[in-house]
């Protein structure tokens, strides 16, 4: 084309200018990344982008700064608030404006414009809590914020308290929401959780708290409040009922979910709610139980949670994939074998965004796996699921099946493989038959969300995803580099580039989480040791000459299809995205923090699209919903002569199901009206008999379900009891006592171990190495082999178990027997139940565990009585160690014997300085030991001995022995410090019998209150005549000790002999522990509060137990006043939580019981048999909560049988109906319960420690059944005025006949003044007034005695500053600082790990950083246990003492071994238990 010169001129001058321009350093386009480094001064503690932005947030707690920047790191601004103290960094999860950092202390900040400008805000006198995360969010409004604390008394010290505070302005004000808390959400904590009324529960607030008066973990609760806890509730979880032990809460996108614990088991139950308001329990299929620390709430969806749930125990652990309903209530299982590390991590992750998409790795050797007990090494596979896991394929390259590295092992910040980039997954793995080792992976690309693969980059690699997948970028994660790679077409072509800095070793590769920037964050370590440096490097793609996307550069994309390639439709709907090309050579660039939103087609309805409707549930074949219980009862229909009406079919399509048109499975149905009736109940009384070949019983045992063991609500059904005769068969019944099957057929069974922690293990002994044991109630049954004959020693169990780990097990077994059967015993250890076993310790007379509750992280502390030298006969040296005797420390070098009690440890040892004397010393931990100061004339000659009776009540009572002449047994009961350590007399002349067994007992599931039986002539008694007995009570916990009143008339209505009104001449006295033929014949139980039973007899003095002499009589108030019920000796058993009694003859052959309806007022004979029955033992389950019972014995007629009777209550109509309790007004109209408030009887209030407490109670008129156990302490009322009756004596002070303490003969009271040589910070303390408060009373002013009239004193060093200060601070407070803490301090470790240590219900992981919520969190619990006295006999000569963990057969008739009242204490929580040879001191076996 022709042009004139001069117009050919000037185009020529333009086209030079654009190549300029173009070549101008502001307009030339790259073509590689910039690549800028920063080097930082230490490791990153945290970091994170702000939503929507390219602002991030670097934390270094080393140096307590925060680091901020603007441009995805290329620049970096240093925030230093308060000369370093950023101890933690947090971002506000739905608010892309706002962070936080908190400080060590009470001082934290936070910003509301990405980190541009901070401020401070306080948490009074609070520092953040280390249990949980301290901040917990509300989803709607970003200024609602919960912030979790620690409150502690002195700085240091451990013994603090949790207390949760909020701001609803954004921290303009904050105030204190609770205290005693466990952890708190908001109900709004996510976006996707609705209430149904929003604005109602906007401000709604769910915390776990304390019990009301206990720090035990098994009463931890829920409470709700709607206004910050200006009022609170405690919601009902199942049915009417509210629920204890709740160990955890949390929320997961529309559900709300908690988790409970119950005592005696590792099993856990599950409540759900969907809408803040209405909870259910979760139910899992019966094969597959929820286990403490055993499941993980998995990353869900809007319309089911996601479960996986622990099938075999670390050290390879695996698990099953569980997915709920649309309401979180019902679980169906999708994959079993699921992998999963020792946290709780489940390997387990969604493709994000794309429904339905799941991928998982299984363990294909699983049935070596769980053989092997973490032998055998797991051999992974990965699966991949395009229909919410209802089916799942494999990953595939070519045809080969790929594996990848999973969540259980992250290498990377953030999910593992996907991001908003729609379609594009990305992991490292190998093709082959299993997954190899990380180092052994290469990294791969799909394109389709995992249906096909291909291999991206030889060798493992972090990775990343940006520009909604237009970018990939990766770094090699097996070695050092200095090259950072690239791919811009979907990871099917791969770009270098070097890096600015020398080699480094990649730590984290990120970007933002939207994956729509163009920039990504690395951070590295070049060098390594102290030399290391840590380097930050920003990658950027935006100046790049890839063209911006235009609608040409975009192809529709179907997110889910199957191998054909066919859309797959999940929720009713067929999900697709528009996403640029992998071919298109451009950058999305416009659309940067804008997410791609999907598009959906709605799909025809399938069976997949519906759910089971409410009271259904799915058949076996999961192709129905079978009706599960009654059905509503449709109002107005079903009346007159209606037979049929409209109703559910038993489906429902799933709530924000899309489909349309298909099938129609919701389509109403007509049902029969009967179907609404609930089952008619016969009214009587059904007895099934069962005879057994033999002479007599020699053990039973109740293994009780739980209350949140798996189907606890048809707890009737499984009511398991096993049982040995005395020719040595073992027979179990799941129906307490209906059938009975012979178990273990041809197994010679010798002994009976119920595992004393676990409900459900329980082992089999034989006199070979042989052992049989069931972990699932009886279920089924395993084996295992010793490494020796079980111990020949009867006062030892060849069987010591752990409180936390079920499987760790240390064996005692005979060695080296001689033909007289003298043998040595040696013991060894296993971690797996059997399978392995270790050498522990040679020449031992036993070891044991002591892990306790509340003893801290010591799992593997183990004691060790060990024969110094390995010589028998020799001193018994105290050995321990904590890592299997690797290494061991020797405290004692002669001891006489140890106890492990629910709150300390107490050992016996010969008193070196005194031959004559034994010595005492305490320990909480396990770990340091105290000496135990008697009072100054105690002294306990070695030829006698002392019996540690209980230490429930943060003190020991313990029976020291004062005479110890055959028959004519006493002693004194003396009551420690709260840290075991300093004693003094309760009570003295305390009756005993030979083997050293004291009449003590405690009533159960009411504080402070026990009876004893004293001996009134000592003296006479030792020159050879009988003991003279009174029964005396205490209300406060052994301060004090009266007689007891009688009841005015006898059972037939007529007036004692004696004048009951002349209570020192004419009481009530009772037959005691001394006297039991089986020691679980408890005068309480915890599930009945304030109701005893007991036979004796109104008089001077108690009388040899007789028909003639004895009647049978009840309390209601927790032994203030007692009636007479029968005459004659009864044995009795409570049911259905004292809602029901029944009595049977004692000693006398009957052929019927007598019940009551009415806590005792009324008995209603039932004839169980046609033939008279001597009756040796009444029976029902450890909780007292079953209305059946079991009667055990022998048939008049009968030489060669013994029988069981079974009785079930059931039936009653008085007992059709379920009791109503509203726990929010437990005294409304229609409610069945009322409140009942215990009391001093020397009271005219209801105060009983420093307190009024209230416990429901049944009305006894209401006929109803309780049911589910009821949590009986409602509230603390309000705190008392002090009185006498919340003090004792101080040490070496006595009482006086008067009542008053006074200063023992000879004596110098106590020396206050050491607290200040033990805490130099000391100010000041009081002078002995001769009283101390009673560990368990929390009155407040009145009459403080510990302070009457006592001076107070500064500590040497501090008068200035008393001086100074004494005008404002109270005595009180003086008295606490100076007096009482020093004394806890021994014990403030082993407090502050039951009063604040958090418990974990498995993992809960949400998807946002891989990390498991509160994963290492041990779940450790405050170390109360039941409640009756706990024997353990300490002497030299005879050697009383047996095993202490041992758990007794409670057997009558002769046999091995008895419970303990500890273990009959229906908690068995914390028992010493002893041979049965010494509680009876017998040596032949005796029969029925």
């Amino acid at each position: 084309m022709w042009l004139p010169r001069s117009l050919n001129r000037l185009a020529l001058v333009q086209l030079m200018l654009l190549q300029l321009l173009w070549l101008s350093p502001t307009a030339a386009k790259k073509d590689k990344p910039d690549i800028a480094s920063h080097k930082l001064d230490n490791a990153i503690s945290n970091f994170f982008y702000f939503d929507d932005s390219n602002t991030v947030l670097l934390h270094d707690r080393e140096a307590g700064l925060v680091h901020r920047s603007e441009d995805a790191g290329k620049t970096w601004d240093k925030i230093d608030l308060d000369g370093g103290k950023a101890w933690d960094l947090w971002r506000h999860p739905h608010d892309n404006q706002k962070a936080y950092i908190m400080g060590k202390e009470s001082t934290h900040w936070h910003t509301n414009d990405q980190g541009k400008t901070w401020h401070d805000f306080e948490i009074p006198q609070a520092r953040p809590s280390l249990f949980r995360p301290p901040l917990a969010f509300h989803a709607k409004d970003s200024n609602k914020v919960l912030i979790h604390g620690a409150v502690c008394l002195i700085r240091g010290l451990l013994d603090c308290r949790e207390v949760t505070f909020y701001t609803a302005d954004g921290f303009e004000h904050v105030g204190k929401l609770r205290e005693n808390t466990r952890g708190c959400v908001f109900a709004h904590a996510t976006p996707q959780f609705r209430t149904g009324d929003d604005d109602k529960t906007d401000d709604r607030v769910i915390c776990v708290t304390t019990g009301r008066i206990s720090f035990d973990p098994r009463e931890h609760r829920l409470a709700v409040s709607d206004n910050f806890f200006k009022d609170e509730e405690e919601p009902n979880l199942e049915g009417d009922r509210t629920v204890q032990g709740i160990v955890n809460i949390a929320v997961v996108k529309g559900y709300i979910v908690a988790a409970a614990k119950a005592p005696n088991t590792d099993e856990l139950a599950m409540y759900v709610t969907d809408d803040a308001s209405i909870w259910h329990r979760a139910v899992f299929p019966s094969d597959s139980r929820l286990k403490e620390d055993a499941y993980t709430v998995l990353e869900s969806t809007s319309y089911s949670i996601e479960v996986d749930v622990m099938t075999v125990d670390p050290p390879n652990p695996m698990g099953v994939l569980f997915t709920s309903n649309s309401n979180g209530t019902y679980f169906t299982k999708n994959i079993e074998h699921t992998n999963r590390n020792t946290r709780g991590i489940v390997d387990f992750e969604k493709v994000q965004d794309i429904q339905g998409v799941v991928l998982v790795n299984i363990v294909d050797n699983w049935e070596k796996v769980k053989e092997s007990f973490g032998q055998e090494e797991k051999l992974l596979k990965s699966k991949i699921s395009f229909d919410d896991g209802r089916s799942f394929q494999d990953l595939t390259v070519d045809k080969e099946q790929l594996h990848l590295h999973s969540v259980s092992e992250m290498n990377n910040v953030g999910r593992v493989f996907s991001s908003p980039a729609p379609g594009l997954v990305m992991g490292v793995g190998n093709t082959g038959k299993h997954l190899k080792p990380y180092e052994e992976g290469d990294l791969y690309v799909s394109k389709d969300a995992g249906l096909t693969w291909t291999l991206a980059l030889e060798e493992a690699h972090k990775y990343e995803f940006g520009d909604q997948g237009s970018i990939l970028v990766a770094i090699n994660d097996e070695e050092p580099t200095d090259v950072i790679q690239y791919s811009l077409d979907y990871g099917e072509h791969w770009h270098k580039v070097d890096l600015p800095e020398n080699k480094i070793r990649a730590k984290a590769l990120t970007t933002t989480p939207d994956s729509t920037s163009m920039k990504f964050f690395l951070w590295g370590i070049k060098g390594g040791g102290s030399r290391a440096q840590h380097w930050a490097f920003t990658v950027d793609f935006e100046d790049m000459h890839e063209s911006k996307c235009t609608d040409n550069d975009f192809e529709d994309w179907t997110a889910r299809m199957d191998k054909e390639r066919n859309a797959i439709c999940v929720m009713g709907r067929k999900q697709s995205y528009r996403r640029r090309k992998p071919k298109a050579d451009c950058f999305i660039r416009e659309k940067k923090f804008q997410e791609i939103e999907p598009y959906f087609e709605k799909c025809l309805c399938t069976k997949a699209d519906f759910e089971c409707d409410y009271n259904f549930v799915r058949s076996e074949d999961k192709q129905k919903c079978i009706q599960d219980g009654p059905l509503p009862d449709p109002k107005g229909v079903c009346k007159g002569d209606a037979k049929k009406y409209k109703a559910s079919s038993g489906f429902r399509k799933i709530p924000g199901n899309g489909c349309e048109g298909g099938e129609n499975l919701d389509k109403e149905v007509e049902r029969d009206c009967e179907d609404t009736l609930k089952p008619i109940v016969s009214g009587e009384i059904n007895t099934e008999r069962t005879a057994f070949p033999g002479q007599s019983f020699r053990g039973y045992f109740y293994l009780e379900r739980t209350e949140t063991s798996s189907g606890s609500d048809k707890a009737s059904n499984d009511e398991t009891v096993v049982m040995r005769t005395d020719n040595s068969k073992v027979y179990m019944t799941r129906d307490h006592g209906k059938t009975w099957d012979e178990i273990l057929k041809g197994k010679e069974i010798k002994d009976i171990y119920p595992h004393p922690h676990f409900n459900d293990v329980c082992y089999f002994i034989t006199p070979s190495k042989e052992v049989h044991y069931t972990i699932n109630r009886g279920d089924t049954f395993s084996s295992f082999k010793a490494e020796a004959e079980p111990t020949r020693d009867r006062d030892l169990q060849a069987l010591a178990f752990h409180a936390d780990y079920k499987d760790w097990l240390i064996w005692t077994g005979a060695v080296d027997c001689d033909k007289e059967g003298n043998c040595r015993n040696d013991a060894w250890y296993s971690t797996d139940r059997g399978s392995h076993w270790q050498d522990l310790r040679h020449v031992v007379r036993k070891c044991e565990f002591i892990k306790k509750e509340g003893r801290g992280k010591q799992e593997k502390l183990v004691y060790c009585e060990q024969f110094k030298d390995e010589k028998l006969g020799g001193p018994l040296e105290l050995q321990a160690s904590d890592n299997w005797f690797a290494d061991y420390v020797t405290p004692f070098k002669s001891i006489v014997d140890f106890a492990t009690m629910s709150e300390f440890i107490i050992v016996a040892t010969k008193d070196q300085s005194d031959g004559d004397s034994l010595k005492v010393d305490a320990s909480i931990d396990g770990q340091t030991f105290a000496d135990a100061l008697f009072p100054s004339n105690f002294k306990v000659p070695i030829q006698k001995a002392y019996t540690v009776l209980d230490s429930h009540t943060h003190a020991v009572f313990m029976h020291v022995t004062v005479g110890n002449q055959r028959d004519a047994e006493y002693g004194s009961i003396i009551k420690s410090n709260s840290n075991g350590t300093s004693y003094v007399l309760s009570l003295d002349k305390v009756n005993r019998n030979t083997p050293g067994y004291v009449d003590f007992e405690k009533m159960l599931g009411l504080e402070g209150v026990a009876l004893v039986n004293v001996v009134t002539n000592t003296e006479e008694a030792e020159k050879g005549s009988g003991k003279k007995l009174k029964t005396m009570i205490t209300h406060n916990d052994g301060a004090e000790w009266s007689l007891i009143k009688a009841p005015e008339k006898d059972p037939k209505g007529k007036p004692y002999e004696c004048n009951t009104n002349k209570v020192a001449d004419c009481s009530l006295h009772l037959h005691g522990y001394t006297e039991r033929r089986d020691p679980r014949d408890v005068f309480s139980s915890p599930s009945a509060v304030g109701l005893m039973m007991a036979v004796g007899n109104v008089g001077e003095y108690l009388t040899i137990k007789s028909e003639k002499t004895s009647d049978t009589f009840i309390t209601r108030d927790g032994g203030v006043e007692w009636e007479a019920v029968k005459k004659g000796n009864y044995m009795w058993e409570y049911g259905d939580q004292g809602s029901i009694i029944v009595i049977v003859r004692d000693t006398v052959a009957t052929d019927e019981v007598l019940y009551s309806l009415d806590e005792g007022r009324e008995w209603i004979p039932y004839k169980f048999t046609n033939k008279k029955v001597n009756v040796a033992i009444l029976s029902t389950v450890p909780s007292d909560n079953s209305l059946n019972f079991l009667l055990w014995g022998r048939e008049e007629d009968s030489d060669s049988e013994i029988v069981t009777f079974n009785l079930d209550f059931s039936q009653l109509k008085e007992r059709s109906k379920q009791c109503n309790l509203d726990e929010n007004d437990p005294e409304g109209d229609g409610s069945d319960y009322y409140l009942w408030a215990p009391k001093h009887p020397s009271q005219s209030n209801n105060c009983l420690f420093g307190h009024i407490a209230q416990y429901h109670r049944k009305k006894s008129g209401s006929q109803c059944f309780n049911g589910r156990s009821i949590q009986h302490l409602h509230s603390i009322k309000s705190n008392c005025e002090c009185t006498r009756s919340d003090f004792e004596c101080d040490y070496n002070y006595e009482p006086a006949k008067d009542g008053r303490c006074v200063l023992v003969g000879g004596q110098e009271p106590p020396d206050h003044s050491k607290v200040c040589k033990e805490n130099p910070d000391q100010m000041s303390y009081f002078l002995p007034t001769g009283y101390r408060r009673i560990p368990l009373s929390t009155c407040e002013g009145g009459n403080e005695l510990e302070k009457y009239e006592s001076k107070e004193v500064p500590c040497r060093g501090h008068e200035i500053e008393f001086e100074e200060t004494h005008r404002g601070l109270g005595g009180f407070w003086i008295f606490i600082l100076g007096v009482v803490l020093p004394v806890c301090i021994a014990s403030a470790v082993g407090y502050w790990v039951w009063q604040n240590w958090h418990g974990k219900f498995g993992s809960i992981r949400l998807g946002d950083a891989g990390s498991p919520f509160d994963a290492d969190q041990p779940w450790i619990k405050y170390p109360v246990a039941a409640v009756s006295g706990i024997v353990a006999v300490l002497a030299a000569i005879p050697l009383l003492l047996g095993s202490l963990w041992r758990w007794g057969s409670g057997m009558f008739g002769g046999g091995r071994r008895y419970t303990t009242r500890g273990s009959f204490a229906r908690g068995r929580g914390d028992y010493a238990v002893v041979d049965e040879d010494e509680l009876l001191g017998e040596d032949e076996d005796e029969e029925v």
